[in-house]
C-alpha cells in the first residue's frame, strides 16, 4: 500500500518544482524529502521527476499520476472530515415520518429548512404515512422520528411522545353549499352532509379525533368518500362529494370550490405529536426535536 505521507510530499514538490521550497513548506529538511520521493518512485516503479542541478520537472508518468494522487488524498481528507462529523453528531442519516396533514403546516417546512441549514452534511429522508404505521417503524429503526396526530398504544413503552401543540380543526365545505354563508359551523350542521375522511383501516389519527368529537355531541356522521391523503380529501370536497373536518393548516390548500370555516365546538383540536425511541441517544434526533420545539415556540 502506498504511503499517504509520501503522496503528500509528492504533491507539494509537484506544486513547487523545487525540493528546497517544498521542504520548507513541509517543515522538514531537504535530504529526508529527497529520500521519501525516491522511495515513492521505487514503490511505484517509475520516476516522478526529472532532476538537474538547476531544474525539477514532472516526468510524463509523474504528470499522469498527479491527478490520481490528488484524488486519493482528497478522498482521505473527506473521509477524515466525515468521520469527525459523525463522531460529533453533525453528519449521518435521519429518517422522519409524518402524517399527511402535518406537511401542510409552517412547523413542518420551517423545521426542515432550519435543520438542513444547520446540518448540511446530514442526509434527511422524509416519508409520509398514517400515524399508526409510524409506531412499528420507529421501534424497528426504519424511522428515527415521527410527526403524528395519534398517541401510540399505552403498552408501547419503547416510544417517547412529546405533544408540542394543539391545532384548531376547521370545516372544509363546498363553496356553493348553504353552509358557506355562515361564519362558523357546528358538527350538528355538518352531520347532515356526507363526511369525507381517511379510510377506516388507514390508521389515521385525525379519523379517531373526528369520531370522538362527533360522539361527544351524540352525533353520527353520514359516511362519505374516502381519501388516503389530505389533498385528495380536499379535492373530494371541491367536487361537492361532502364535507371534511381538517387541521387549520389545511387552509393552505386554497383549492377552487372549497371554503373553510371554524368549528363552534370547544376542544376541536388535533395534536402535533413528536415520537422517538424511548432510549434514543442520537445527537441528530435530539437536534431535530429541538428544532421543532423552537419553531413551535416562535410561531
Amino acid at each position: 500500500m502506498i504511503d499517504l505521507r509520501r503522496l503528500r510530499y509528492f504533491l507539494v514538490v509537484s506544486d513547487e518544482l523545487h525540493f528546497g521550497r517544498a521542504a520548507t513548506r513541509l517543515h522538514i529538511a531537504q535530504p529526508p524529502l529527497t529520500r521519501q520521493i525516491s522511495a515513492l518512485e521505487t514503490e511505484l516503479g517509475f520516476r516522478l521527476f526529472d532532476r538537474s542541478t538547476r531544474n525539477v520537472s514532472l516526468t510524463s508518468e509523474g504528470r499522469h499520476f498527479l491527478p490520481y494522487a490528488r484524488a486519493v488524498l482528497e478522498q482521505v481528507d473527506l473521509t477524515a472530515s466525515i468521520t469527525s462529523k459523525l463522531a460529533a453528531g453533525s453528519a449521518g442519516h435521519l429518517a422522519v415520518g409524518y402524517a399527511s396533514s402535518i406537511a401542510l403546516s409552517d412547523t413542518f417546512s420551517q423545521t426542515i429548512r432550519a435543520f438542513c441549514s444547520a446540518y448540511p452534511d446530514v442526509q434527511l429522508t422524509v416519508e409520509e404515512g398514517a400515524s399508526s404505521t409510524q409506531w412499528s417503524q420507529i421501534i424497528e429503526g426504519r424511522l428515527d422520528i415521527g410527526m403524528s396526530r395519534m398517541q401510540p398504544p399505552t403498552e408501547s413503552a419503547e416510544i417517547q411522545v412529546i405533544c408540542l401543540d394543539n391545532e384548531p380543526l376547521v370545516a372544509a365545505i363546498p363553496s356553493d353549499s348553504p353552509l358557506a354563508r355562515q361564519e362558523q359551523l357546528s358538527l350538528a350542521e355538518l352531520s347532515a352532509y356526507p363526511l369525507i375522511a381517511f379510510p377506516t383501516d388507514y390508521g389515521s389519527g385525525l379519523n379517531d379525533i373526528i369520531e370522538t368529537l362527533y360522539r361527544r355531541q351524540a352525533l353520527t356522521p353520514l359516511p362519505g368518500p374516502k381519501g388516503k391523503q389530505i389533498t385528495s380529501i380536499i379535492a373530494l370536497v371541491a367536487a361537492g362529494r361532502g364535507v371534511a373536518v381538517v387541521p387549520q393548516c389545511t387552509q393552505t390548500l386554497a383549492m377552487r370550490g372549497v371554503t373553510y370555516r371554524p368549528l363552534a365546538e370547544d376542544g376541536a383540536t388535533a395534536p402535533l405529536l413528536v415520537l422517538t425511541r424511548t432510549r434514543e441517544r442520537s445527537p441528530l434526533v435530539k437536534a431535530f426535536v429541538e428544532m421543532i420545539e423552537r419553531t413551535v415556540r416562535g410561531q
